[in-house]
């Protein structure tokens, strides 16, 4: 292969292609029984209904410009209660008898808006597909050959007399069971489903796929993208993620602060006053160790940094003790569901010395976070009289902190 074959081959590689989603959520369910929510795919699993849980996967999917969502026309009320404020994001098509027809239907549809190059067709009751799964079906298709992922069949088979006898054991080599997404040039799958309307009777797009003569590859599917089917299903995916929402989320936050010293008499440090030579320059009281420990603790929810919430262009906060600043963080840690475990600060400086006062800035700190003692770390090195800390120009500060959240109660 030469420069140019490879230059071009990347450059292919490199442009977008459009891709749409196609969540087939028009059926009625009936195996899973009578529900007052609905139909199977309203039913909620989680507290969430299983098509919030569907969409909101290929609505996230970066490379996913188009959702539409096949509905039983009586639906419709249900499809808005269930997916809120995501109705305004996916488009909604009426969908058919039978799913071969919904999902014709949203092919046309699809034509009508501009035709996407891809298309993926997924099924609404697997709600536990991933973007792994998504990616890996999007990746096997190109301008004449479609994709779908599939589990290699586990069980031995059995083919029945049509009885309740056994006529045959079929060898399951090269078996596969075929899940969604199936994924396939949209040109290509639109024109196979029309010639094949009068047929409908195909179960999947692949088989109709295969029928018209289109190449389908095979990917890896996932044992987690299941597809519920009955009650039962439904009660088991309820109670897995419930399950994993009980789990304990431990993050840790990290939080570096530095303050050059000045002229001055004291500096402040983990919340005591010391004396000293110098002054920390800053807006505030100027802590490195508190700074440093509010930055560590907005981390562990993604809530910003100090300077987002006191920013130093604000008056209010001239010479204001930092302990406020490391209290409204514990706040924001525990308006999210979070639980403080622990706190650690370094200090990083060639004086004062911080010994003496480690047991008054721990007691401090446990104080301002809720913490006890022994989750309250303090401690000290220099900077071997190397750089702007060896000039002993500033003072440093690193800080952690692990925060537990979604405990059960």
């Amino acid at each position: 292969m030469n420069d140019r074959t490879v230059s071009s081959k990347r450059k292919a590689a490199a442009v977008k292609r459009s891709v749409a989603a196609i969540i087939v959520a028009a059926g009625r369910g009936e195996r899973a029984g009578h529900s007052a929510e609905g139909p199977k795919q309203y039913r909620s699993i989680g507290g969430v209904p299983v098509l919030r849980h569907t969409v909101e996967m290929f609505l996230g999917y970066p490379d996913v410009d188009h959702v539409t969502v096949v509905v039983h026309p009586d639906d419709r009320d249900l499809l808005s209660i269930a997916l809120g404020k995501q109705s305004s994001q996916v488009k909604v098509v009426d969908g058919g008898a039978t799913r071969q027809s919904s999902v014709r239907l949203a092919l046309d549809a699809l034509a009508e808006r501009g035709a996407p190059e891809i298309v993926l067709i997924h099924d609404a009751v697997r709600p536990f597909v991933d973007a792994a799964l998504i990616g890996r079906t999007l990746a096997s298709i190109d301008a004449v050959t479609g994709a779908i992922p599939v589990i290699p069949v586990a069980d031995t088979l059995k083919r029945s007399r049509g009885d309740d006898t056994v006529e045959t054991t079929v060898d399951r080599k090269n078996l596969y069971a075929a899940q969604t997404p199936q994924g396939f040039p949209f040109a290509a799958i639109r024109a196979a489903h029309a010639a094949a309307a009068e047929l409908d009777a195909f179960t999947d797009d692949a088989s109709i796929a295969e029928w018209a003569g289109m190449s389908v590859r095979l990917v890896a599917g996932s044992v987690d993208n299941v597809k519920l089917t009955t009650a039962r299903d439904i009660a088991l995916a309820d109670e897995r993620l419930r399950r994993r929402h009980q789990m304990i989320d431990v993050r840790t936050g990290n939080g570096y602060d530095v303050h050059r010293l000045t002229a001055g008499d004291h500096v402040t440090l983990c919340g005591v006053r010391i004396p000293h030579d110098g002054a920390l320059d800053g807006h505030s009281d100027a802590d490195v160790g508190l700074h440093a420990l509010t930055d560590a603790l907005l981390a562990t929810c993604g809530a910003g940094d100090i300077g987002d919430h006191f920013p130093p262009s604000d008056p209010q906060w001239r010479g204001a003790a930092s302990r406020i600043f490391v209290e409204k963080a514990v706040a924001i840690i525990r308006d999210r569901g979070g639980r403080i475990m622990n706190a650690d600060i370094s200090l990083i400086c060639e004086a004062p010395k911080i010994a003496p006062h480690r047991e008054a800035m721990r007691q401090a700190m446990a104080a301002m976070t809720g913490l006890a003692l022994d989750r309250v770390s303090v401690k000290a090195t220099t900077n071997e009289a190397i750089g702007f800390v060896g000039r002993r120009e500033g003072i440093a500060a690193i800080a952690t902190a692990s925060v537990a959240y979604g405990e059960s109660a």
